[in-house]
């Protein structure tokens, strides 16, 4: 089957975000860069992956959940504002769409650890079809 690229939806790309990439960068907990930008995913996807990280026990997969569940509900906010009409290309290559892409991507990891399975293969099919780089940086 060929993609009818004519009809294809163009790439979406979030505006810049660099005042949050550097203070999550800045060595400060990733919570005060939540708190600073409560409206960017890419906090939460960072708390996210750190609960993840830390610790594997129901606990801390819900709690990873719950900060994915926000970064990708705050980046899905985002995406509707710049013209996303529910699909189409999100760019991995561009840096303000990491912090989106990173929460559904955690959001999937730690579906799966609390068993709903269905969210976690959506979450995979939804990060692969955004942008395959992203599936393969984020996933191998």
């Amino acid at each position: 089957m060929h993609k009818d690229l004519l009809n294809a939806p163009p790439p979406t790309y979030l505006p810049d975000d660099s005042s949050v990439r550097d203070l999550l960068e800045s060595g400060k907990p990733a919570a005060e860069a939540a708190a600073a930008f409560p409206a960017a995913p890419a906090p939460w996807a960072a708390l996210a992956e750190a609960a993840l990280a830390a610790d594997d026990s129901l606990a801390g997969s819900v709690t990873a959940y719950a900060y994915a569940r926000t970064g990708y509900h705050r980046g899905l906010d985002l995406l509707r504002r710049n013209g996303w009409k529910g699909h189409g290309p999100v760019p991995w290559s561009h840096p303000s769409n990491r912090g989106f892409l990173r929460a559904l991507n955690a959001l999937g990891l730690a579906a799966a650890r609390i068993g709903e399975e269905e969210e976690a293969e959506r979450c995979a099919t939804f990060l692969g079809d955004s942008d395959p780089e992203a599936y393969k940086a984020l996933r191998g």
